[in-house]
């Protein structure tokens, strides 16, 4: 029985796997930087890809990526892929069969859909259970809601994702709930071609998948496994990155997302209450002599109620003003005086 010593590896043996595992890798990378992807199908029988009749479609600029199922060597070396996507850099032919991503009649086109919708109700319990079972007749679910405020203040906000091919479906049935649509808004995101390149992207990093774990039934020694076995966990963790992101997209595609805030229908302002009309009085001269006699008693009222107050409060004080400033005056006028004299006298 032969056995291997993991020890003592032949060096040819030991470059060979080196050598091959870093063209692998090397056309992973190209594959994933391809140009414009076209889905695939029933390949051309004989792309520049790949030298032959093979029903695959070589990857890469004119190099075969990895292993498949084609019958001939591809011209850069490798085994040409009979899955996944064409690129046409280097002079390789597209898929026979497939579809240009930017085909605006294909019914595979993803769009992703979300919007928003305010509305007057009569009522927003009602109308929001009349909406949610309106939306899961389509196909719909709620995926989040809220409601804020109390009596006359209150509004609703409900997220509900519903089937794209639904989607004006849903806005119709929604607006007959309503009294008044008070804004609608609706963005649409395209993400077909990102889609097509991730899934281009995970089949080829599956290619190169199946060609190391090729690398790793020869490897030899335990520095070989290691690492192969690295770079076999490294391109297994891009795979699962891509497919979850391209499955996300997927989702997020096929169920669009609406937004509906209910509110409730201002209350119709009241009517004005009809004016009374006053009839005016006919003239009466006696009253008219009544209030002119009044109004003079009134004035001589006042006048009197004035001059009162004037006597006893304000004309006392008024006369110590008086006195006050013309003693003030009188005093002046003798300091002014002598001091005059007491200048004119000749000195003695």
């Amino acid at each position: 029985m032969r056995t291997l010593d993991l020890g003592r590896a032949r060096p040819g043996r030991a470059v060979a796997i080196f050598s091959t595992l870093a063209v692998i890798v090397l056309l992973a990378g190209c594959g994933a930087a391809a140009g414009p992807a076209y889905d695939g199908g029933a390949g051309q029988p004989n792309g520049n890809g790949g030298s032959g009749p093979g029903t695959g479609s070589g990857t890469g600029s004119g190099i075969g990526s990895g292993t498949g199922t084609g019958s001939d060597q591809a011209a850069g070396g490798g085994v040409g892929s009979s899955s996944g996507n064409a690129d046409n850099q280097g002079g390789g032919n597209g898929a026979g069969n497939g579809t240009p991503i930017l085909d605006a009649a294909r019914p595979d086109l993803l769009v992703i859909k979300t919007g928003t919708l305010a509305v007057e109700v009569k009522s927003i319990d009602a109308a929001v259970s009349a909406a949610t079972t309106e939306m899961r007749g389509l196909g719909g679910y709620i995926s989040g809601s809220s409601q804020t405020g109390d009596a006359d203040q209150v509004s609703a906000a409900v997220t509900y994702r519903i089937p794209s091919d639904r989607w004006e479906d849903a806005l119709i049935a929604l607006r007959s709930l309503a009294t008044k649509v008070v804004a609608e808004q609706t963005q649409t995101d395209d993400v077909t071609a990102q889609v097509v390149d991730l899934g281009a992207r995970v089949r080829n990093l599956q290619a190169t998948e199946r060609a190391i774990q090729d690398v790793m039934a020869k490897a030899v020694t335990i520095d070989q496994i290691l690492t192969v076995q690295a770079e076999l966990t490294r391109i297994r963790g891009e795979i699962e990155q891509a497919g979850s992101a391209k499955a996300h997209l997927e989702e997020q595609a096929t169920y669009s997302t609406l937004t509906v805030r209910f509110g409730l229908a201002p209350a119709p302002a009241p009517s004005p209450s009809p004016s009374v009309a006053v009839a005016e009085p006919a003239f009466d001269p006696g009253s008219e002599v009544a209030r002119a006699t009044g109004s003079l008693a009134g004035i001589l009222q006042r006048l009197a109620t004035v001059g009162i107050w004037f006597g006893i409060v304000w004309l006392p004080i008024l006369l110590v003003l008086v006195a006050t400033g013309l003693l003030a005056i009188w005093i002046f006028r003798r300091i002014t005086r002598t001091v005059g004299r007491s200048l004119e006298a000749p000195p003695a």
